[in-house]
């Protein structure tokens, strides 16, 4: 998962950069909130995103996302934050030590391992999310930002065949997930901006789960450990529930 951006009414129904680059989906919770509530949309999500790239740019030669929004947005939608602390990179790479092939055993023999818990930079993104929200702020002093966290990827204990790593992995990435959350909520209420907690919203939708609303590693296919369809139907539904009372 990388950012999420989406912001409307008023600014045209286009996409500002390159979707095969950053291997856009139609079907990302910005583009299904779009459609669902009828607004004009300049989707910049991209994979790989940190949050940077929101408001510096550097990304693909890409300039910063937030360059698209103006006086007129009223909506901006973000999920962000787990590029920068490796979450979901970390769970990748481990489940790719168990995997057969020549992938797998490159992964085993060249890859150090997962960051330690010190260099997971958390202090860091708290001060970037408010770099982006000054930004969105400065640009589009009228617009509702609302912020979704990543949603739930591992079981509240435990492991399962499709995530493809031990029970202690799971449980030290899952203390990972529990502080980006966090962060990130705690980071959008002091920018005064709507949080959507998916990370507790999908607590029981995790990739282990009988309805999960992410993919774990074996079933995730070219995108693993991200939302499935049901995740990001569930995602845009949420938003669309936070902003109902609000005038777009």
């Amino acid at each position: 998962m990388g950012s999420s951006f989406a912001a409307g009414p008023g600014l045209g129904a286009l996409q500002d950069n390159s979707p095969l680059m950053c291997a856009r989906t139609i079907d990302s919770y910005p583009q299904k909130l779009a459609r669902a509530a009828r607004l004009s949309l300049v989707d910049m999500s991209c994979g790989g995103a940190v949050t940077s790239h929101l408001y510096h740019g550097g990304q693909l030669f890409q300039g910063p996302q937030v360059r698209v929004v103006g006086p007129a947005t009223r909506l901006v939608t973000i999920t962000v934050g787990g590029n920068d602390i490796g979450y979901i990179g970390d769970l990748s790479m481990l489940a790719s030590r168990r995997s057969p092939g020549v992938y797998g055993w490159l992964v085993r023999h060249l890859w150090v391992g997962p960051k330690a818990w010190a260099d997971r930079d958390f202090a860091r993104l708290d001060r970037e999310l408010g770099e982006v929200f000054g930004a969105i702020r400065r640009r589009s002093p009228a617009a509702r930002i609302v912020v979704a966290t990543y949603p739930t990827i591992l079981p509240p204990a435990g492991t399962c065949a499709l995530l493809s790593i031990s029970a202690a992995e799971a449980q030290a990435m899952r203390r990972v997930g529990d502080r980006l959350a966090a962060v990130t909520a705690a980071a959008a209420r002091r920018a005064r901006a709507a949080v959507v907690d998916m990370y507790g919203l999908a607590a029981a939708h995790h990739a282990c789960s009988a309805e999960p609303w992410v993919s774990g590693w074996t079933n995730g296919g070219i995108a693993p450990f991200h939302p499935t369809q049901a995740g990001t139907t569930a995602t845009a539904d949420a938003i669309r529930r936070a902003i109902a009372h609000q005038q777009l």
